[in-house]
């Protein structure tokens, strides 16, 4: 390991341990690492990367997905979307709970956002479960882990975020089309979780409801559910580009929840705004330090090196595969989203090509594996953030939480080893060559 790269490596984990925000973290060892280098200046160096970093039209559809995402919240769309999934699964026992996820995945679906998921579904459907008798930290164990779902089932922030660090190399629309199966995929695993712990814990069944309310449900639910096909049905069809699908999505939940289901009033939309602002800024500044200091690691080789390095360890691409998994799962405990898409894409992406591997599929890995560190300590936002609406801690959940991490590491294996769950839909709607 060079010598800059040590100053790197070590300045960023001192400041995470310190609990300096990891912008921040970055930011500072890029510069600490470019004074070691010795060649530039490092202020200046680091400043421009920034700036390059963000300067992509590709990357405002995340502004704009976010701001779709925070009207949703406040237009009734999750209430709407509860009542939809009640009619379709809430009849069984642990019916509230299968509800819960099944809302998170179409929740997720429309504003893919997992922090907007647990805060819109968790905010309803926690207290409805703890007055129908459900365990308190087994209904928050369900809805930290459920609303990781959106970030795979499109349209997703941190797809676009994958795309970017490929340089383009996987397009958003081939990435959007992988998600679908492992995201499904991973509700059912979590579904069947829940099944087993109602049936054992004695949970009790849902309302079953008239045909007639059903059908009501079911057409109140369709306004929300056509942003997925506006949105990325536009961007399959090449009616538009990703960040012009978002625009048009966020347009259509304004009409949406201030014209027609009016629970959102004109006089809220500056906060509204603001709140989409402060958002942004953090997801761009966490984006432009991550661009600074994935150049730093590129220019010292270390994706070369680490490529070299586990190649030359073995030549069993199943071994490396479990190899880079675990990484990204103690990755994902320490590090946000955002910041680990764009550091190590270019780390493992020479090792996953050496493979003979398709960096689309390795692209639903990378997720599916930081997902799982939205629910853990220290780091997880989805996990605080559940147990602060949920009013419990995350001590109490842990021990609750863990056989839904076992449902989710299970399909994040099968989809690591079966390459054709992600494959085969972008390859039959010829995405994938």
């Amino acid at each position: 390991m060079s010598f800059p790269i040590l100053v790197l490596v070590l300045s960023f984990f001192v400041l995470l341990v310190l609990n300096v925000p990891v912008a921040f973290c970055m930011g500072i060892s890029t510069v600490l690492a470019l004074l070691a280098m010795g060649d530039l200046p490092a202020f200046v160096a680091t400043a421009h990367k920034i700036a390059t970093g963000i300067d992509s039209f590709t990357l405002l559809a995340i502004p704009f997905f976010i701001l779709s995402g925070l009207m949703m919240g406040h237009g009734g769309i999750a209430r709407r979307l509860i009542d939809f999934a009640n009619v379709l699964v809430g009849r069984f026992r642990g019916g509230l709970a299968f509800v819960n996820i099944l809302t998170c995945m179409l929740f997720g679906a429309i504003s893919g956002s997992a922090t907007a998921a647990v805060s819109a579904i968790g905010g309803f459907m926690v207290p409805l479960m703890n007055k129908m008798g459900y365990n308190r930290e087994f209904n928050t164990a369900v809805t930290v882990t459920a609303a990781t779902t959106g970030l795979l089932i499109p349209p997703s922030n941190t797809m676009i975020v994958y795309s970017l660090a490929t340089g383009g190399l996987v397009s958003i629309a081939a990435l959007f089309m992988a998600g679908y199966i492992p995201g499904i995929l991973t509700g059912i695993a979590l579904m069947i979780v829940s099944g087993f712990i109602s049936v054992r814990k004695n949970y009790g069944k849902g309302e079953k409801f008239a045909f007639k309310e059903g059908v009501v449900r079911f057409l109140s639910a369709i306004p929300p559910l056509m942003l997925v096909f506006i949105v990325v049905g536009g961007i399959l069809i090449g009616w538009f580009t990703p960040t012009e699908a978002s625009a048009i999505g966020v347009l259509y939940t304004l009409i949406l929840a201030v014209f027609i289901y009016r629970e959102v009033k004109i006089s809220e939309l500056p906060k509204i705004l603001l709140q989409c602002g402060v958002t942004t800024a953090v997801v761009f500044l966490l984006i432009g330090t991550s661009m600074a200091m994935s150049w730093v690691l590129a220019a010292e080789n270390v994706p070369q090196n680490i490529s070299a390095s586990l190649i030359g360890l073995t030549d069993n691409k199943f071994v490396i595969l479990l190899i880079i998994n675990v990484l990204l799962l103690v990755v994902g405990m320490f590090m946000d989203m955002t910041p680990a898409i764009l550091i190590f894409t270019p780390i493992f992406l020479p090792v996953i090509q050496k493979l003979g591997l398709h960096p689309l599929h390795f692209g639903i890995i990378l997720l599916m594996n930081l997902n799982i560190g939205l629910c853990t300590p220290p780091v997880g936002t989805a996990l605080f953030l559940g147990c602060g609406i949920a009013g419990t801690t995350v001590t109490k959940v842990v021990r609750h939480i863990l056989p839904f991490f076992i449902a989710m590491i299970v399909t994040l294996l099968l989809c690591t080893y079966v390459p054709a769950i992600t494959m085969w839909l972008p390859r039959a709607l010829e995405f994938v060559k």
